[in-house]
């Protein structure tokens, strides 16, 4: 009787202690998925924002694919029916800007939509500014791992930060 009220509370400590075993990686394993998740989030956002920092007007071919990389057909169709303005001001601004990502961060994540916001140092160069400027800037996008991590917004420039 004692042996199998001993064998009992043994059995009951290896259920009990297996689930919390089980609780626990799955947990470790949603932790580790959910970091993952908003690290490709913030690695698509920033390689999107480099891009669309990066001009040469004597390439605007180049940089318009660079704007349409990665974006969902929406947002893509957006950019080809700006392309044209966005053109006239580049080219006899003789813009040019290189931009180096500074970090990234997911603001939100809702249903797999992530909002980030990537932050460039850019310099840039026109005719306006041949000697060059050189700012901070955040680039909002909303990649939607829904849709093939696809980017469905971007809103950029926000807050320029010219450097000291």
């Amino acid at each position: 009787m004692v042996i199998s009220a001993a064998l009992v509370v043994l059995l009951a400590a290896v259920v009990t202690l297996g689930s919390l075993y089980w609780s626990a990686r799955s947990t470790i394993a949603d932790r580790d998925a959910h970091a993952a998740a908003e690290q490709r989030a913030e690695k698509i956002a920033t390689d999107y924002a480099v891009g669309a920092s990066t001009i040469e007007y004597r390439d605007l071919p180049a940089w318009f694919v660079r704007l349409k990389s990665g974006t969902s057909p929406q947002l893509g169709a957006k950019f080809d029916a700006t392309s044209p303005q966005l053109e006239q001001i580049l080219l006899p601004l003789r813009w040019t800007s290189k931009a180096t990502p500074l970090s990234a961060t997911v603001l939100s994540e809702s249903g797999g939509i992530y909002t980030v916001n990537a932050y460039l140092d850019v310099t840039s160069t026109s005719a306006q500014t041949p000697d060059g400027t050189h700012a901070t800037v955040t680039y909002s996008v909303v990649v939607d791992s829904n849709a093939d991590w696809k980017i469905t917004d971007v809103g950029g420039l926000q807050a320029a930060l010219p450097a000291k």
